[in-house]
């Protein structure tokens, strides 16, 4: 027997879990049966794409027994999966093989709702919430296709240990691993004094009913059940097995015959979740292919969305067989927070990932499931916007609800919607419908004021001929930007753009309908603004003396120094040519170690103001020098750059204020 350490952010994730994490202990049942399921599904698969595995005797079943007595309370869950080796053993529960670990862990630690938001399940390590309701635990496992058993142990404190088991020995016999053609996994938990509850038929039947009812493998229920005689009297006992799970496919049932209930619990079987979904859309198609998709939009996003190595939340399954959940070709990246199923009756049962990625029927319901759920979301939006419209006392409770429901999918998904504008050229026309902004129209503004560019486009002025908005990483300040200026005063709208990915996606969409998109933080953006254009050369050529001052100063800290059209109260803004990669860019570029871009600004300069006008009989180089690094700075400041020498800037202000 050999003993070994866990990893050390299991170690973090056990002690979360057994001292203060779940406040629904029920769960962790739910999550070792699913566990089974999984392995089960792995072999199903295996058995038809690995010729190594065509001759394993399968009969897919989960088996759960317990034992109650004064002595021990013992639950097991034994099912006829794929099993494990040694080697499996170590790397299946003894680490956690996923980035973002340490993050995840932090994030469950700070979460005082974590038994609510159930956070574990969905990162993949369900099995240690066993440790919730169990002391000590033992997996007796054979791998499909291996002749050893291995029995693997762990009180959930620092180690676990590893033993190889005989054919002929006590536990192998017990959970009928000693025969030659048996494999899977049996999980024997040892209750602890709080969670004695669990050895007993009616709460395992009353879980499995609540939690694990569309398993599609048959779930059994062993117990022993009295017999009595008619005066009431025991007269002796008998062995029972029940199948307590309807072990349907549920995606494959008629919609007619479903209820809300169902699929929300379908929902929390596939996806670990303990919250009902935010929406789900089942559709059955025939014709050309015949298959079935069951999508679900979680209610709050996915922990792991913005890793590198997210999870698939989407299960492939062929004629009911699964395939993979492991493929990120089911659905394009921006909708990687979708969770649910696919089920094609045209695809071979043997069809491998290298062919997945090539695959004309799969590459067909992709794109048609892509559309069913863009109209999905479309139709929520334009739910809400109605419900919106209606006086905020005379909205039913479905109007108040369409609201709600539209701001979570708003708070949570609207990035990752984004993206699709920048990565799904085919969609992007729908995709435009269904994204949201903040503006600076007061409908846009609160955490459930979003606009669209339709309804930006309804109130644009007669004469208005763009889409203007402006890019940064802070609303507020974005709110404040002297760029707005003389926007505001022309009555021009403007979109507020603070997501990260803003300045890479909106120049990447440049139009919506016949409407160009103009960045005001960017040149050539000032065209509407109604300046005279005799006016606006005679004051170029007035200004051109301080500005000749200013650029000698600034030298090559800047790309241009032009007098401004837009500012009416600020003395300067900056702005970046329309070919340069916008500031936030450089910003991200930088994030992901990326440098050399060096994007220099263009300052524009209001010549009306007195900070500005000072420089105009002045010779004095060391006041012109302080003046101009001042205006860009401070400028720079506002935009949400980082100033390269922070020390210069507050030099210059000294010098200026003294």
């Amino acid at each position: 027997m050999a003993t070994y350490q866990f990893q050390t952010e299991v170690n973090q994730l056990l002690k979360l879990i057994i001292h203060s994490m779940y406040s629904n202990k029920d769960i962790f049942l739910r999550e070792i049966v699913s566990n089974a399921s999984d392995a089960l599904d792995k072999l199903n698969y295996l058995t038809v794409s690995d010729a190594s595995y065509k001759n394993v005797k399968t009969d897919p079943r989960i088996d759960i027994t317990f034992e109650d007595s004064d002595k021990v309370k013992i639950l097991t869950v034994k099912d006829s999966g794929i099993g494990m080796d040694e080697a499996d053993l170590n790397n299946n529960l003894g680490t956690i093989a996923r980035s973002g670990t340490k993050a995840f862990i932090e994030r469950i630690a700070e979460d005082k709702n974590a038994g609510e938001s159930n956070l574990i399940g969905q990162f993949g390590v369900g099995f240690y919430s066993a440790f919730m309701a169990a002391k000590e635990i033992n997996v007796i496992t054979r791998k499909a296709g291996s002749d050893k058993i291995f029995k693997w142990t762990s009180d959930g404190t620092n180690s676990y240990s590893i033993e190889e088991l005989g054919a002929d020995s006590e536990l192998a016999k017990k959970y009928g691993f000693d025969a030659a053609d048996s494999h899977g996994s049996a999980i024997e938990m040892h209750l602890n004094d709080d969670s004695k509850e669990y050895a007993s038929r009616w709460k395992i039947e009353e879980l499995i009913k609540r939690y694990s009812d569309h398993i599609a493998f048959p779930i059994y229920l062993h117990y022993t059940q009295n017999k009595y005689d008619d005066k009431g009297n025991v007269t002796g006992s008998e062995n029972k097995i029940d199948q307590v799970n309807s072990a349907s496919a549920l995606w494959k049932r008629s919609k007619s015959e479903l209820k809300a209930e169902d699929y929300n619990d379908f929902y929390k079987t596939i996806s670990h979740d303990s919250t009902d979904p935010l929406h789900y859309v089942h559709t059955h198609a025939e014709g050309t292919q015949e298959y079935t998709t069951l999508f679900y939009v979680p209610q709050n996003a996915p922990f792991d969305m913005y890793q590198a190595d997210y999870q698939s939340g989407v299960k492939l399954y062929v004629k009911r067989v699964f395939i993979t959940d492991d493929d990120r070709e089911l659905l394009p990246s921006y909708l990687r927070f979708v969770r649910g199923i696919i089920d094609s009756e045209d695809l071979p049962l043997n069809v491998s990932r290298e062919i997945l990625q090539q695959n004309r029927i799969l590459d067909a319901i992709k794109k048609a499931s892509v559309k069913k759920l863009l109209s999905e979301f479309k139709k929520m939006g334009e739910d809400a916007d109605k419900a919106r419209a209606v006086e905020e006392g005379k909205r039913t409770d479905e109007e108040k609800a369409s609201i709600e429901k539209w701001v979570k999918f708003v708070k949570n998904f609207n990035r990752p919607m984004k993206e699709g504008l920048y990565s799904d050229y085919a969609n992007r026309e729908e995709i435009s419908e269904i994204v949201r902004f903040k503006s600076t129209d007061e409908s846009g503004t609160g955490d459930d004021k979003w606009t669209s560019f339709a309804d930006y486009v309804s109130r644009m002025k007669s004469e208005q001929k763009s889409i203007y908005y402006i890019t940064g990483t802070d609303e507020a300040n974005l709110r404040a930007s002297p760029l707005l200026e003389a926007y505001k005063k022309k009555g021009f709208e403007v979109l507020i753009m603070a997501d990260d990915i803003d300045d890479i996606v909106i120049p990447s969409l440049m139009k919506y309908k016949d409407y160009d998109l103009k960045a005001v933080n960017r040149a050539g953006s000032d065209d509407e603004l109604g300046v005279d254009k005799d006016e606006a050369k005679k004051k170029e050529e007035a200004f051109k003396p301080v500005q000749e001052k200013i650029k000698k100063a600034l030298g090559d800290r800047v790309k241009d120094v032009v007098l401004s059209k837009r500012l009416s109260d600020s003395p300067s803004c900056v702005v970046v040519d329309e070919n340069d990669p916008g500031l936030q860019m450089e910003r991200m570029m930088k994030a992901m170690g990326q440098t050399g871009i060096g994007v220099k600004p263009i300052l524009e300069i209001n010549g009306d103001h007195a900070i500005v006008k000072s420089l105009e009989s002045t010779t004095d180089e060391s006041r012109i020098a302080n003046v101009s690094e001042v205006l860009l700075d401070q400028a720079l400041l506002i935009s949400g750059a980082e100033l390269k020498n922070p020390n210069e800037f507050v030099k210059a202000m000294n010098a200026l204020l003294a």
